[in-house]
């Protein structure tokens, strides 16, 4: 009788809703695929970031009529290139745009004028952005970037403690573990330092009192600390030169660029920074707000109070985007 009652409501809940059944099957692939289990590797099946390219590759892709989307290369690098139909009497604004997926998965409108170009990015692509413009503070044979917009950006792989470490741990789709993960797999590195790396093994003690100015809890706004996050006690890891062999590039600024000097930071352009309270990263975003705004960057901020790491992807589909990403149309104009 149990059974028959447990497969009614199941037949009566998938007839209420007929979206549930791929929102359950995007959930168990992620629950697959970030997690350390990782079933279908170890049963041979696909490995773990083919199942995210196709993951993602199953995404219908947004359409609007008022645009003409082509797929391009330049240089031998996929390029998916949006312009408007409309004619436009003078040259238009330009963005370029990194994708997120952990690096492991832009695009520029022709007839731009090169003064209005913004880079743009979620995830690791806020990454790339970030690391990008800083360059480009030093080449003056280029065009200044006239904003850079970062949607979650992950900016730093020195301190995996930080409050939104510890409270989003086990939130999908990116948790805490799977960052240090996937880190590893983009730098094509051992995978065995993940615990080792959580713990800070992979920072030299100078280092972390170096930078602890600007990597630290203590630069959190007290409001963010309130659900589930317990202060840090003294370290009581132990320093691994082998670990930190392995990893060193992630401390590296081109790939922590929370780490640059003030000379740097304060020559960067107009920002625009979203963070989501559910969402692992979303103190990376904190901190490299705070240290723009100390170096007279001006900083357009947004944080989503619902939001979790990835709802970007669902951009479009209306049932499922409750976070209000219409806020970048009006940054980006």
């Amino acid at each position: 009788m149990g059974l028959v009652c447990a497969s009614l409501t199941l037949i009566g809940v998938i007839w209420i809703s007929p979206f549930l059944l791929p929102v359950l099957f995007i959930w168990a692939i992620c629950y697959d695929l970030f997690k350390s289990e990782l079933i279908l590797e170890k049963l041979g099946i696909c490995s773990d970031i083919s199942l995210l390219r196709f993951m993602l590759d199953g995404i219908p892709l947004w359409r609007d009529s008022k645009l003409l989307i082509r797929d391009l290369k330049f240089a031998e690098v996929p390029v998916r290139v949006y312009q408007a139909k409309a004619p436009s009497v003078g040259q238009r604004r330009g963005v370029l745009y990194f994708h997120g997926g952990a690096g492991t998965l832009g695009s520029i409108n022709y007839q731009v004028d090169p003064a209005r170009i913004i880079l743009c990015g979620d995830s690791c692509g806020a990454n790339f952005a970030t690391a990008i413009c800083q360059i480009l503070v030093s080449r003056t044979d280029l065009p200044k970037i006239c904003a850079q917009v970062l949607i979650y950006p992950g900016l730093q792989g020195l301190d995996f403690y930080l409050p939104s470490y510890q409270q989003n741990c086990s939130v999908p789709i990116l948790f805490r573990d799977r960052v240090v993960y996937l880190c590893l797999r983009y730098l094509s590195k051992d995978t065995s330092v993940v615990e080792d790396v959580l713990k800070s093994s992979h920072v030299p003690e100078d280092m972390k009192l170096k930078y602890k100015k600007w990597i630290s809890a203590d630069n959190i706004p007290e409001e963010f600390k309130i659900r589930g996050y317990k202060p840090q006690k003294p370290p009581s890891y132990k320093y691994k030169h082998d670990v930190h062999e392995v990893i060193k590039q992630v401390l590296e600024v081109k790939f922590s660029p929370l780490l640059a000097e003030d000379a740097i930071v304060s020559q960067l352009p107009e920002s625009y920074i979203l963070t989501c309270e559910f969402d692992v990263l979303r103190d990376d975003g904190l901190l490299y707000k705070k240290r723009l705004e100390d170096n007279g960057v001006r900083v357009t901020w947004y944080h989503n109070e619902d939001g979790f790491h990835g709802v970007l992807t669902l951009f479009g589909i209306k049932f499922l985007l409750y976070c209000r990403l219409a806020l970048l149309v009006p940054v980006v104009r």
